[in-house]
């Protein structure tokens, strides 16, 4: 099925990563094609983009990092080193179901092409 999801698990507390900001951009368009939080188990409740909304191209997704580990009473510095992280990337195969998890930490992520 095709389509686009992403995952956060928060790595500095051992949990998924409840109540995070995520936007998704087309790149080079300032309007969001989708912008929500992650629920309870760090996904967000529908998939950032429906199989019939997939088209070719680059695409930029946003955490809002640093006010969702300020939110777990870390005491980041200002400016804090991650305030957003911003993942850039392309689908190339409409018909391909497309995952982008977040592993993140107040100092440092990762992520991949998941499943």
């Amino acid at each position: 099925m095709a389509g686009l999801t992403t995952h956060v698990l928060d790595t500095a507390n051992g949990c998924p990563a409840e109540g995070m900001q995520v936007c998704l951009y087309a790149k080079d368009n300032p309007e969001p094609l989708y912008c929500g939080a992650t629920n309870a188990d760090g996904r967000c409740d529908q998939a950032l983009l429906a199989p019939n909304q997939v088209k070719s191209g680059q695409y930029v997704l946003e955490f809002g990092v640093g006010a969702y580990f300020r939110t777990k009473g870390h005491n980041l510095p200002d400016p804090a080193f991650l305030e957003v992280v911003s993942i850039s990337f392309g689908l190339a195969d409409v018909d391909s179901h497309y995952h982008v998890p977040l592993l993140v930490s107040p100092f440092a992520y990762s992520t991949y092409r998941g499943s």
